[in-house]
This record gives structure tokens, sequence and C-alpha cells, in this order.
């Protein structure tokens, strides 16, 4: 089952950009990346997605439903975290969590402690009080606490620890195990490729690639060292598809890879050969080769 669908989807604000022709499917079960830089439109999607803004021009379904035709619907299964948000400054986390849980109704009062266990969070502070971090968690609990059958999460690690992070993943890959589906926007690259089965990236308001993350790895160049019993001259290398960069030093050779490694095998066993290493480009050297250092902020901050 196709739970997210965009068809065409564009959103103009006057003379800025917003995003254009976006075409995505998320199928059922399945974590979906939503991957890039500061004002990429990752945001803008989402909130067409639920109907808070509307397009200028195109289709978002949701569970089969036009996001604008029926919105209530799409809510009533759905569990959201906004990018940025503000929540009663006078409550405590007990009440901002139980208000929405009474709001929304359904609510295993179980599981919703549970939830605040893991998290490690101390409901009975003021919201106002809070950490980045600990209004994350707050969030995190109000997205989570009635189960929905898609999450839809705009940086959901923003402000969070490591260790906490962890937890956040452990329990989107329960998500899944049920059966459910979740949506997360990110500029993390890590994080995506830790946890994601496919990703969109999205530049400039256009979507650039949409695949498989391991697929979307394999685009990046590898970085391959090669040593030998004896010097080998990189011209030995030289036209074997998929090499460039070659340098010689002394017993060893170091190069560039695209795509398949088996004419570089190939080419190497004709010398008596010692090692053979390959580092396995991370997601972050794939972007970054494929679309431009520019693209994405790679120390960790911006949305």
């Amino acid at each position: 089952m196709t739970v997210i669908e965009t068809v065409g989807l564009t959103k103009s604000y006057g003379s800025h950009r917003g995003i254009v022709d976006v075409d995505l499917a998320v199928e059922e079960g399945e974590i979906f990346g939503f991957l890039g830089p500061n004002g990429a439109g990752k945001t803008t999607t989402i909130r067409l997605l639920l109907d808070l803004i509307r397009p200028t021009s195109g289709i978002a379904r949701v569970f089969g439903i036009e996001s604008s035709a029926d919105p209530g619907a799409i809510h009533r299964r759905v569990g959201y975290l906004p990018g940025e948000f503000a929540l009663f400054d006078r409550l405590t986390g007990s009440q901002t969590i139980e208000y929405f849980a009474n709001l929304r109704g359904g609510v295993d009062p179980r599981y919703r402690a549970d939830l605040i266990e893991r998290f490690d969070l101390d409901p009975s502070r003021r919201f106002r009080e809070y950490s980045k971090g600990n209004k994350q968690k707050v969030g995190l609990v109000i997205a989570l606490q009635h189960r929905p059958d898609l999450l839809v999460l705009d940086e959901p690690t923003s402000g969070l620890d490591p260790l906490v992070q962890q937890t956040f993943f452990e329990l989107l890959r329960e998500t899944v195990h049920e059966g459910r589906t979740a949506f997360l926007s990110s500029h993390i690259l890590g994080e995506v490729e830790k946890t994601c089965d496919r990703v969109a990236i999205i530049r400039e308001g256009r979507i650039v690639r949409v695949g498989r993350v391991d697929a979307l790895r394999d685009l990046a160049h590898h970085q391959v060292e090669i040593r030998f019993t004896s010097a080998v001259p990189a011209d030995a290398f030289a036209g074997v598809p998929g090499v460039s960069d070659v340098v010689a030093e002394e017993t060893t050779l170091r190069m560039r890879v695209t795509g398949s490694m088996a004419p570089v095998v190939q080419a190497a066993a004709r010398f008596d050969l010692i090692d053979f290493e390959s580092r396995e480009p991370s997601l972050e050297q794939t972007f970054l080769a494929q679309y431009g250092r520019e693209a994405v902020e790679v120390n960790g901050h911006g949305r």
C-alpha cells in the first residue's frame, strides 16, 4: 500500500521558491528519509502533506486521501513532530503529554509511561524549564503515544544526546516491525544512513534522486589502497574502467574507483598482491560527490 504519494507537488511563495514538481511514493512499513540542506523544501513538503498549507499546484495524498479533501481523516492516523514547536510554558511535561492524549483519545497510558521512561524524561518540570533536548523528547512522546499508522517527523533528533538518539532509532524499528510507516526529514546524513530503507534527496525545491540508501552510497567514489610485494607503476591501472587519480608510493597504489570493483581486482591480480583495501563511502560523501559541497551543511547545523 502506498501511504504517501505526491504528483507534481508545487508550492510558490510569490517571488520566493518553495518546492517544484515533487513526486514521491512512500510504501507501508518502510522508514523513508527526506534528506536535504537548510531551505531545500523539506518542511514545506511536510506541511503540504498535512494540509497545514495548500499547494500552488499538484496533488498530495496520504492513505489515498487528498490532503486538502479530508485532513481530519489523515491527522487521526498520523503522529507529527514539527521541526519547531512552542507549547504551553506553564504546563508540566506530563500535563502537556496528557493534554494531547486527551485531545486524540485512545492512548494506552502504559505505553505512554513506557515512552517517558525510555526517553529518560522528567515529566514533572514545566515546559519552559526544559532544554531543547527535553522539549524534543516531549514532542516525540506526543507523536508516538497513540501508535499512529504514519509517523511524520521533521528533524526528529535535533537536540537529542547520542544515547537518546539510539532509543529513538529503536522505537523507529519497532514502528516498522509492527507494519507502520515513518517519514522523517533530516540534514544529518549519518542518521539517514543508519535508519532509513529509502531516501529522497531534495535540493533547491526539487527532488534530485530517490533510491535505497545502499544504492545511493554506491554512486560515490570508493577510496582504494593496494599494496604489493614490489613497486607497481601507476600506468598499470591506466584505462581500467572506473579508475582515476592513481598515485604510486613505493609498493602502494592509491586510487579512486567508481562503479564495480571487478576490473580493479582483475588488474591487481596480475601482480604479487599483499593487501587490497576499499573504504566504503558514507552517505555524506555520496551527497557531496553528486551534488556539490555547498548542497549540505556537514557540520550538523542548519535545517
